[in-house]
């Protein structure tokens, strides 16, 4: 949204099968799930910090409830997201009822804010089903007799479970029994319960079996084989790791057999017995190797998915407005932190994309345009918050104070910085694969013109949208395939129609084009106005615009369509909403009934509706969340908007 008082403020595999106890054997059934648990400071400040507590199931079981402690010397919690923190140092995390279930392989973040009352601190994570082994601060007990070891061959779901005596040094193999979905290139967990399509299941997306298998080779179910235990050792980015192990292994077996039959969950799932595959279902027994024998991740290319393709995985999407976008900093324009709690919630809600509008100018060095390293840690970790939710994200550089005014004037300006700045954004997440979508710009105009742009105004403005596509393909990797995001005019749609021109790239059908809606102004963000109806379930004449309603709309987002999604250029509806007002009677009814209606008819013709959320809920706003606990304030109109995309 353009800059103004109303947008402002109204506005993992385990190593043998070691590591599961400190001393001595268990039985097998008696075991509790092992997980990774580990701290990462997100952002410090000097006197403070965020902080992730990660926690990743590394077994092929399902975590069900947990909890876990940590203590500090002098760091002390203010805040925390994402569970029920207690205790005064020590502090123990408790799940809540949404993410009690940590899901094979699935990772799960807990987030802190702290005190640092001295220097910043990572302590380590511990609790019942943590693996200490897996943390660098961390040692593995050795007091584990060789002697005592069972023999693979010989373990079952009833007998007793020691350490392996296997070397750090052998050729030993960790297997895991879980599948995943290769979704045209991007993996996604395979649903349990959905039989057909796509699912929502243990607060992520999933593709149930049926589905994912109809794709086309090399594309389909993955996983399931024995990697290297070195891999897997590797991964974890911890040498002490493999001394605390060869301390307590013998060298007299030299590998991990995973004979036919057992009941081993660490052994791929073609090895299991029938009694242990009935046990754990056909989502993770499949019983059936032909699906995955030709179909390795490592075989996929992105390059086969268009633009228009990708928009239709997106759905609908959320505008986290007002945050990373204001000037001076995320919390300046009265919003609190974003958290992955907030992010779970919009997804749960029904939303698929995230547009994430950022203000990037925070730089180390403003001669040079160099972007604050701290800055570019948080923009990431809010990034992969919607990606740890299966979301796809559109990031951007907003209007951050304006400074790309569209004039000769100031054209070869503007194109030097935005050439530098997108040169290390896209640089820094060069590795992120195709959910991740980079928008060059917002509104782009003269400040105070809103008027039909002169030659000279959106000749400069298709100048910035070339400059931008043209660094960021420079830049190589992943970023030279990525789908990118180009703007109209002001993102109006009658201007970009008139005078928007692709920018020349370097790869096919990977670009698209990004337009707003607001029509009628009077009716979506004039709070002044007596215009409080809309379209033909209004009552009051005099209180309806003669512009703008049903039809109107159908036709605009009818020429986006005819003009570039039928083109091969999708199309992203980046902003569209309606503040509320609360002080006038049945507004509401219109004010659901508009977003419906426009998310409805810009998704029918195979644009991404992405609702404007500016976080305040109050009248004028036009928050859907509450951005400090992830409630929805309005579930009929969230209700509204995302139902277009049942």
């Amino acid at each position: 949204m353009k800059i103004s008082h109303l947008k402002k403020m109204a506005t993992a595999a385990l190593l043998g099968v070691g590591l599961f106890a400190a001393q001595g054997s268990l039985a097998l059934s008696s075991i509790a799930p092992i997980a990774n648990c580990k701290y990462v400071v997100n952002n410090s400040w000097g006197s403070g910090a965020t902080a992730s507590i990660e926690i990743t199931n590394i077994r092929s079981t399902v975590i069900s409830g947990w909890s876990v402690n940590w203590n500090y010397v002098n760091n002390r919690v203010t805040g925390s997201w994402n569970a029920t923190v207690t205790g005064s140092n020590p502090y123990t995390a408790t799940n809540l009822s949404w993410n009690a279930n940590i899901q094979p392989g699935q990772t799960i973040s807990i987030g802190v804010q702290v005190n640092g009352n001295g220097a910043i601190e990572a302590p380590t994570v511990y609790g019942s089903i943590c693996t200490n082994s897996y943390n660098s601060t961390s040692s593995v007990t050795t007091s584990r007799s060789s002697s005592s070891s069972t023999a693979p061959s010989s373990r079952s779901s009833s007998s007793s479970l020691v350490l392996s005596s296997v070397s750090s040094s052998s050729s030993t193999s960790a297997c895991s029994g879980v599948q995943q979905c290769n979704w045209y290139g991007t993996l996604y967990p395979l649903c349990v319960n959905t039989q057909s399509g796509w699912g929502y299941e243990n607060n992520k997306s999933c593709i149930s079996r049926a589905t994912c298998t109809s794709q086309p080779s090399p594309f389909g179910v993955t996983g399931g084989a024995c990697v290297p235990s070195s891999s897997s050792i590797s991964s974890q980015s911890s040498s002490s790791i493999r001394s605390s192990i060869s301390s307590s292994r013998s060298s007299s077996s030299s590998s991990l057999s995973c004979p036919q039959g057992n009941s081993w969950p660490d052994c791929p799932y073609t090895t299991w017995s029938d009694a242990y595959c009935a046990q754990v279902g056909p989502s993770l027994c499949p019983r059936s190797s032909s699906s995955t024998s030709s179909r390795s991740s490592s075989s996929v290319s992105s390059g086969g998915i268009t633009s228009v393709e990708l928009t239709k995985r997106m759905g609908i999407g959320w505008n986290v407005g007002n945050s990373l976008d204001a000037i001076g900093g995320e919390t300046n324009w009265g919003n609190p932190l974003i958290t992955q709690q907030l992010i779970n919630s919009v997804k749960a809600a029904g939303f698929k994309t995230i547009r994430l509008p950022v203000a990037w100018s925070k730089f180390s060095d403003e001669s040079n345009f160099v972007i604050q390293s701290a800055w570019m840690d948080r923009v990431e970790q809010v990034v992969n918050y919607a990606l740890n939710a299966d979301m796809y994200v559109v990031m951007n550089i907003h209007w951050d104070n304006g400074w790309m005014q569209p004039t000769y004037a100031q054209q070869a300006y503007v194109n030097n910085r935005l050439k530098i700045m997108w040169t290390q954004i896209a640089t820094r997440f060069g590795n992120y694969d195709d959910r991740l979508l980079f928008a060059g710009t917002n509104e782009v105009m003269v400040d105070g013109d809103y008027g039909t742009p002169t030659a000279e105004y959106y000749t400069v403005q298709n100048s910035f949208n070339q400059t931008f596509v043209t660094a960021v393909r420079a830049t190589g990797g992943k970023n030279a395939t990525r789908h990118l995001v180009v703007q109209g005019f002001n993102t109006n749609i009658d201007h970009t129609v008139n005078f928007a021109k692709i920018p020349t790239d370097t790869v096919s059908n990977r670009l698209m084009m990004e337009v707003h809606y607001y029509d009628p102004y009077n009716f979506t963000l004039n709070t002044s106005s007596n215009i409080t109806q809309w379209g033909s379930i209004a009552t009051n004449p005099s209180a309806t615009e003669t512009w703008a309603n049903e039809s109107y709309t159908d036709a605009q987002f009818q020429k986006m369509k005819v003009n570039f999604v039928d083109k091969g250029v999708g199309v992203i509806l980046g902003e569209y909403g309606v503040v509320s007002r609360t002080n006038i009677a049945d507004h509401e009814t219109y004010r659901n009934y508009w977003n419906e209606y426009i998310t409805k008819s810009a998704y029918t013709r195979g644009l991404v509706p992405v609702y404007w959320d500016n976080g305040f809920g109050g009248n004028g706003g036009m928050a859907l969340f509450d951005r400090a606990s992830g409630a929805q304030l309005y579930p009929n109109l969230i209700q509204a908007i995302v139902k277009a995309d049942d």
